[in-house]
C-alpha cells in the first residue's frame, strides 16, 4: 500500500512540474546522462563539448555506436537546431569511421523518436549500426497501396504543418497548386484534342483507301 501511495504521489508531483523541472528530474533518472557525464563506465569512441559516442553494450552488430547529446533531450523536436545540426555532422563522420575501421559494407543510421517508433530510452540518441551482406539484422519497412484521395488529404495535412513551421504563406502554396492543376487540365485537353485529330485523320484515310479499292473493283466489271 505504501508503494502504491508513493507512486500516486510521484505521479501527482510530475503533473505539477514545469518543463524545466521535469527535464531535470528525467536527467537524474537517465542512465545515458550518467554515461555522458562519465559517472558510468562506457567505451567512448568520440567526445566533444556537445556530444559523446559510445559502443552499445547490447549491439545489433559488432561496432554498433550510440551518439548522444550531452544535454538531456527525450525526443528530437526538443533539440535546438544548432545541436541537431552538430549531431548530423558527427553522425556522418562516425559512419565513415565505422565503415573504414571495421571494413563493413554499409551502415544503418537509425533514430527511434517516440514510444510508438520503438524508443525505449528516455534520452535521444542516433544509432550507427555496421552492416554486412546477409547479416540478418531486421528492419523491414512495409509497402502499402493508398488511394489518391487519401494521399491528397495526407499531403495537405503534412504540407500545412510544414508551411507553419517554415513560415511559408499558405496562400502562395495554394495559388501554386491551383496553377499547376489548371496547367495540367489544359495539357490534358490539348493531348485529347491531338488524339481526336489523329483518329479523325486515320478514319478519313481509311475511308479514302476503301473507296479507291471499291472503284478499282467496279472498273473490272465495266
Amino acid at each position: 500500500m505504501a508503494n502504491e501511495d508513493q507512486q500516486k504521489a510521484l505521479m501527482e508531483k510530475l503533473k505539477n512540474m514545469s518543463p524545466e523541472e521535469l527535464r531535470e528530474f528525467q536527467k537524474k533518472q537517465c542512465i545515458f546522462c550518467q554515461i555522458a557525464a562519465k559517472k558510468m563506465e562506457s567505451k567512448v569512441v568520440y567526445e566533444d563539448d556537445k556530444s559523446i559516442a559510445v559502443l552499445d553494450i547490447n549491439p545489433a552488430s559488432v561496432g554498433h555506436v550510440l551518439l548522444l547529446p550531452k544535454e538531456h533531450y527525450s525526443i528530437m523536436p526538443q533539440i535546438p537546431e544548432d545541436e541537431i545540426a552538430h549531431l548530423g555532422i558527427i553522425t556522418k563522420k562516425l559512419s565513415l569511421a565505422v565503415l573504414k575501421g571495421l571494413k563493413v559494407q554499409g551502415t544503418m543510421l537509425f533514430v527511434a523518436n517516440g514510444l510508438a517508433a520503438g524508443q525505449r530510452a528516455q534520452h535521444f540518441m542516433i544509432h550507427i549500426i555496421p552492416r554486412k551482406e546477409g547479416d540478418k539484422i531486421g528492419l523491414t519497412i512495409p509497402q502499402r497501396q493508398i488511394k489518391e484521395e487519401a494521399l491528397r488529404k495526407i499531403h495537405e495535412a503534412v504540407q500545412n504543418k510544414v508551411n507553419e513551421l517554415f513560415g511559408i504563406k499558405r496562400e502562395i502554396v495554394v495559388e501554386k497548386r491551383e496553377r499547376a492543376e489548371k496547367s495540367e487540365k489544359i495539357e490534358k485537353k490539348k493531348s485529347e484534342k491531338k488524339t481526336a485529330v489523329k483518329e479523325t485523320g486515320k478514319k478519313e484515310k481509311k475511308s479514302k483507301e476503301e473507296g479507291a479499292s471499291l472503284d478499282d473493283i467496279a472498273r473490272l466489271f465495266t
